[in-house]
């Protein structure tokens, strides 16, 4: 590859594409050292060498009724990403998934000239399918992580590249059980449970409330049980506060390699819906999913959704391998009673377990690359052309 300088500009909204960003950050880098980056990611994305405009946790809104009291800050940023755009006029713009944002900002920077790739395809084939009528003109790359959409798009005539899930390159499934034991003084046989609440501010306040009594209750029928939450290093002091009124103490964690510990150490987990579910099926979690919006954003989102599931491994397998108690049924009785049979019902975990291994086939991307080697080629061609 020509080691020519160029510059990249990416956008990332939430922990996720943070994550995702800074591996693609990487690859780029191994196939050009002498790119440099600019734009809005995270801190994953500047430890790699990002240049930030204005930190992305300003993005990280969730929820139809949620957005609302953020809009003017919102097109603030939008304003203020498109001028950056204009004034530092990159090699390439790459947007990474948070759609709302991102595709507002490929439409409004559409007369620069400018290439621009969009990596994680907007999930129109959940949503609102009638919506691809949109997307011609967005981008001039797409870039999927799952099989099946790059037939969806096709058949909407839009080209797109499946490069793989980025959670194969992670160390998911590589942690360490005993150590996450001896290291949160565990015995080797207390029931470990993880509960996933996700990092963004839209969801912990209607999802920790319920975690909190559902193991109250779950500890009523298991003694010896310890709860564990897994979170962002930009979430854990909310999540901190949050947990201070809990009369059962859960462990927080949010180094890495502490969350794959406590991945191989666990029993079961209660996740919300999202990439953490692929990250527990990767490291053999048997799981249930959950999660809870505001009503208003509820009953318009039932009336939009076009898939049968919401958990990305129930619609790769076409079959409800993880049970799913949304929003009425996001309720600790119903939570409770569903990780007991998990954590007390082994053929119940395993026949999860087996599905898990099928499933992360698909996942794999071209000849098996790393995932992030494929789309960093992809860029490079970009800029090459």
């Amino acid at each position: 590859m020509s080691t020519t300088t160029h510059t990249i500009w990416l956008l990332a909204g939430e922990t996720s594409g943070d994550e995702l960003g800074a591996k693609l950050i990487k690859a780029l880098r191994h196939f050009n050292p002498s790119l440099k980056f600019c734009g809005v990611g995270g801190p994953k994305m500047q430890e790699q060498g990002l240049e930030l405009l204005f930190p992305m946790q300003d993005l990280a809104v969730m929820g139809l009724v949620e957005v609302l009291p953020k809009i003017r800050m919102l097109s603030n940023r939008l304003n203020q990403a498109v001028e950056h755009i204009k004034t530092v006029r990159p090699d390439v713009v790459v947007t990474i998934d948070s759609p709302g944002f991102s595709l507002r900002l490929l439409k409004r920077i559409a007369d620069l000239s400018i290439p621009r790739v969009h990596y994680v395809a907007p999930q129109v084939w959940a949503w609102h399918e009638s919506r691809v009528k949109k997307f011609p003109g967005l981008w001039e790359k797409l870039l999927c992580l799952l099989p099946f959409e790059k037939e969806f798009f096709s058949k909407h005539g839009l080209q797109s590249t499946f490069v793989g899930h980025p959670i194969l390159e992670t160390e998911v499934h590589h942690g360490n059980a005993e150590q996450f034991r001896k290291d949160h003084q565990l015995s080797d046989k207390a029931p470990i449970v993880l509960f996933m609440p996700g990092s963004r501010r839209s969801e912990l306040p209607k999802l920790m409330p319920v975690f909190k009594q559902t193991l109250s209750l779950l500890k009523r029928q298991l003694h010896d049980v310890t709860a564990v939450i897994p979170t962002s290093p930009l979430a854990k002091e909310r999540v901190l506060h949050m947990v201070n009124d809990w009369p059962v103490k859960p462990i927080i964690i949010h180094d890495p390699q502490d969350k794959y510990n406590a991945y191989a150490a666990a029993n079961a987990a209660l996740t919300k819906s999202g990439t953490t579910t692929l990250e527990l099926a990767l490291a053999k979690v048997p799981m249930a999913v959950t999660y809870r919006v505001n009503p208003v954003t509820a009953m318009i989102a039932r009336r939009m959704i076009k898939v049968p599931y919401v958990c990305m491994l129930n619609l790769l397998a076409n079959d409800q391998i993880v049970p799913e108690l949304l929003q009425e049924d996001c309720h600790p009785e119903k939570l409770s009673a569903m990780l007991m049979g998990l954590l007390t019902d082994p053929e119940k975990a395993k026949a999860q377990q087996d599905a898990f291994t099928q499933i992360m086939h698909q996942l794999s991307g071209p000849n098996d690359e790393l995932p992030s080697h494929v789309a960093a080629k992809e860029i490079l061609e970009m800029i090459k052309g």
